[in-house]
């Protein structure tokens, strides 16, 4: 665990074996916010999922028919119904990656699978401190 004034937490969780470090990706992601200006505890979470849980989630929250490579969700989108629990700890939201859809691209653009895998999440945890493009 980092021992930083401010703690941030990071979950990384497989729906399958996917051949990928979660403690890579954690401190990948941790590191990201910090360098971002995060200055308070704050949770994340990554979900790696196959392309029938990606179909599932896009249809259930953007009412499409298309397998993202990456989505995220903010704390207020997935749990709009609770309140920021009362220890001071700011819930960002989730971050959720289509792991087959990752190898693919990433064998495409010649990269490693752990690279793709990071500018995913790179890429979800920037919409969720609220930078977008356009």
């Amino acid at each position: 665990m980092r021992k930083d004034r401010y703690m941030i937490s990071v979950s990384v969780k497989k729906q399958s074996s996917y051949p990928i470090n979660t403690s890579e990706i954690k401190e990948y992601l941790a590191t990201l916010l910090e360098e971002s200006g995060i200055v308070s505890n704050t949770k994340v979470s990554v979900a790696l999922v196959g392309e029938k849980k990606m179909l599932d989630i896009s249809r259930k929250y953007l009412k499409d028919n298309k397998v993202h490579n990456v989505l995220s969700f903010t704390y207020n989108e997935v749990a709009h119904k609770f309140v920021f629990p009362p220890d001071s700890t700011k819930h960002l939201g989730e971050i959720v990656v289509c792991y087959p859809r990752a190898k693919d691209e990433a064998k495409v653009e010649g990269i490693s699978t752990k690279e793709k895998v990071k500018e995913l999440v790179e890429h979800g945890a920037l919409h969720l401190i609220g930078i977008n493009h356009d």
